[in-house]
């Protein structure tokens, strides 16, 4: 059975360290915390679980952080994880297995990552990491901000999932790095170019994101998931904006790249939605349900697209188009992903009123 070594790097992670270690303190064989600065509670708390604490001083590159947790590994592999990860209980278990039985000709195993949870609890985007890797590969982060592990050799790829929570309020830090970065004259890699556009979105830089989401989308040398994912982002640019037409023709653009998903249909479905196009949109959402889910993708998935999500929207559109029998249908198929979502229950509630006076239960 191999041993593992968990790397952490922390930061006042007070509110969310325990229940991190907590979670795999059965899994790892040693814990390794990197601390860059804290002025809580979180070297208190990391003493409860090991006595490997080291100090890093904060140079903006998380890279070279997580590459100095690294280096004080001593186990076969190496798992790293972020404080405000943590390991469900059923995920704990299938990992517990896949330590007994892991071939340790294995360089890296990829896993999912639940990086966000619709409001029925269930996972809604998941993408993929190179979460466990083996320690005498000596693989290492690159880019100082969405840090990427490179690997090589055997990858094998996991359902086991690690589960993320955000506590923290959100930050300017990292948009501040890579400002910081081009006032210096350092270019950016094409991952760090499109996490640069994706960090102006989320601070309100709208126009300033479409261009450069523009200039990846027109690159023919770039990853079509990565042109998908600007299509995207620069859709919300333009309705953040109120640029109704332009969001909708950033959508459509991304069936230039890959076939038709669920993810961008069903955005486009609601594109129609909130114009009160509810015939349009219906057809949209229909089509979302008959496409397969792709498989493997590292950019990720949007969960809901595929499951309840386009079922819960058909009822309100079909609510909308009195045609009520179907509303109640689709109300019964996203109450199956869900059968005490109080909202569900409510359409149901409502919606068996109505169609009893119409005689439709007799």
């Amino acid at each position: 059975m191999i041993t593992i070594s968990l790397c952490m790097i922390v930061k006042n992670e007070e509110q969310v360290l325990a229940r991190c270690l907590d979670s795999v303190k059965e899994l790892v064989d040693e814990i390794i915390i990197v601390d860059t600065g804290s002025t809580d509670r979180t070297r208190d708390i990391a003493a409860n679980y090991t006595n490997r604490i080291f100090h890093f001083e904060w140079i903006d590159d998380f890279s070279a952080a997580r590459n100095y947790s690294f280096e004080h590994a001593e186990s076969d592999y190496i798992l790293w994880l972020d404080a405000d990860d943590w390991v469900q209980e059923k995920d704990l278990e299938a990992f517990k297995t896949l330590k007994q039985s892991l071939d340790p000709a294995v360089d890296a195993v990829c896993m999912d990552y639940y990086v966000a949870f619709d409001p029925l609890g269930q996972p809604a985007a998941v993408i993929k990491r190179n979460r466990l890797v083996k320690r005498s590969a000596h693989f290492e982060w690159h880019d100082p901000v969405h840090e990427q592990l490179a690997v090589s050799g055997k990858v094998v790829f996991s359902d086991i999932a690690v589960s993320h929570g955000r506590v923290h309020a959100k930050s300017d830090r990292n948009l501040r790095i890579y400002e910081s970065r081009l006032a210096k004259g350092i270019s950016l890699s094409n991952h760090q170019q499109l996490q640069y556009a994706m960090e102006l979105t989320a601070h309100g830089y709208f126009d300033k994101a479409i261009g450069i989401y523009q200039i990846i989308i027109a690159d023919p040398y770039r990853y079509f998931e990565d042109k998908l994912l600007a299509c995207d982002r620069m859709a919300h640019c333009h309705h953040e904006l109120g640029y109704k037409e332009q969001e909708l023709q950033s959508l459509l653009q991304t069936f230039n790249y890959d076939i038709p998903r669920a993810d961008y249909v069903c955005r486009i479905a609601y594109y129609f939605q909130e114009n009160l196009d509810f015939e349009k949109a219906v057809n949209w959402y229909q089509l979302a349900l008959r496409l397969e889910k792709p498989k493997d993708r590292l950019r990720g998935i949007n969960h809901m697209a595929w499951t309840w999500f386009p079922h819960l929207q058909l009822v309100k559109c079909y609510g909308k188009l009195g045609q009520l029998e179907k509303a109640y249908e689709h109300n019964e198929i996203a109450l199956s992903y869900s059968p005490n979502d109080q909202a569900i229950l409510d359409n149901k509630q409502v919606l068996v009123k109505h169609l009893s006076r119409r005689g439709y239960f007799k």
